[in-house]
């Protein structure tokens, strides 16, 4: 195994994406694995993907690994560890333990022996322990434990990465930013392509896409638990964080737009661009769904409507859908619109051929990304077994 190896989660069906992302910013040896990728590299590349990795939840550094039979063996190999060399006994810590068909009964009881590793390890070479602080502490201990393993990571982000440090106005989105920036790179967007969300909400896809546009990195306004761990160079840090701002477009208006029925939310959107350091980057008007109209002949556009987790409202839905499918249909030729969505019930009521379903989890709600190309025609009518039938129709 490499010397230094780290695992990044990430959401459920963004493997891919993120593999490639963490291959441009220099990762080797990528490992493609249900809910995140393995890589290698130097603890300058973690630092480097925690900042520019938009897809990543965490980039968790791989600290030890081994076989267990019992709890105790867990605590035996945790105890052996430098811990000491990757910080001090003043910082607080937190044990996370998670498992896939483990033998051992509780986990809670290996979350505790873990713990009890560290701290015995700090009072035997220090005469000192490290507090527990589970809300914000200064090193997260991540364990994973298989029928046979159990694999040990320090973790470099600190808060998940979804969280850029810019939404202290606004509260946790809906939708993750790091679920959004997926969803614009499986869909094939690109910076100068026409982008259109008619539901933007608080406007994550938006800010996620002018922050592409802009070169800005998403994790310029945040701290990250490395700098509370001992083996990495903050003076490369500062350097690679100088760089990166540097490398930040001016901000300007783009083709990107958006739109919502709530005034409050049109304003919230408009104050997160600012907030994110891309003020303006982003037309946001306030205005009704079926009154939406194209901003330029093609584009792309992008929607996370509110489905039964968070309306509430059945009827309401159904009534949407087929109004939203003939929008598509009347207004938006030429467009590829993509729909974000965990109600199943989405793809017969808007009566649209969908190009392609793409399985995706918010959070542990499962998803689907639906693609619709609404070519030109699109409003034909032709002949099916004696009856009239549009094209683009859900058969």
């Amino acid at each position: 195994m490499p010397s230094d190896f780290f695992f990044a989660p990430c959401p459920r069906g963004l493997e891919a994406i993120l593999e490639s992302e963490l291959a441009a910013l220099g990762a080797r040896c990528t490992e493609v694995k249900p809910g995140g990728v393995g890589f290698a590299g130097d603890l300058a590349l973690a630092m480097r993907a925690n900042l520019e990795s938009r897809v990543a939840s965490r980039i968790l550094w791989r600290v030890a690994e081994g076989c267990y039979a019992t709890a105790d063996d867990v605590y035996a190999g945790t105890l052996a560890l430098p811990w000491l060399d990757w910080f001090g006994p003043e910082r607080t810590i937190r044990v996370d333990v998670t498992g896939i068909r483990s033998p051992l009964r509780s986990l809670d009881f290996v979350t505790l022996r873990i713990k009890d590793g560290v701290c015995d390890k700090f009072r035997e070479l220090t005469g000192l322990r490290p507090g527990v602080d589970t809300g914000r502490p200064d090193v997260r201990i991540h364990a994973f434990l298989d029928p046979q393993r159990w694999i040990l990571h320090l973790d470099t982000s600190g808060e998940a990465l979804f969280k850029r440090g810019w939404r202290g106005r606004g509260g946790e989105a809906p939708l993750r930013e790091n679920l959004a920036a997926g969803i614009l790179k499986l869909a094939g967007w690109e910076p100068g392509t026409p982008l259109l969300d008619p539901m933007c909400g608080s406007g994550t896809f938006l800010v996620e896409a002018a922050q592409m546009a802009l070169r800005r990195a998403p994790g310029l306004k945040r701290a990250y638990g490395f700098q509370k761990l001992k083996p990495f160079d903050l003076k490369v840090f500062q350097r690679m964080h100088s760089a990166l701002q540097s490398r930040c477009l001016p901000s300007r208006p783009l083709p990107i737009f958006g739109s919502d029925c709530d005034p409050e939310m049109v304003a919230l959107a408009r104050r997160n661009l600012e907030d994110a350091g891309v003020p303006g980057a982003a037309s946001i008007q306030v205005g009704e769904l079926l009154d939406v109209a194209p901003t330029a002949p093609a584009g792309l556009m992008v929607m996370n409507p509110p489905y039964g987790v968070r309306l509430g409202d059945d009827a309401a839905l159904r009534g949407m859908y087929p109004k939203l499918g003939d929008l598509l249909k009347r207004r938006f030729a030429g467009w590829r619109a993509y729909i974000f969505s965990a109600d199943t019930e989405l793809p017969r009521s808007i009566r649209l051929k969908a190009s392609r379903r793409t399985p995706l989890f918010n959070g542990a709600i499962e998803c689907r990304l639906y693609e619709y190309r609404m070519v030109e025609g699109s409003l034909r009518v032709r002949r099916v077994g004696g009856q009239a039938e549009k094209g683009n129709r859900e058969g």
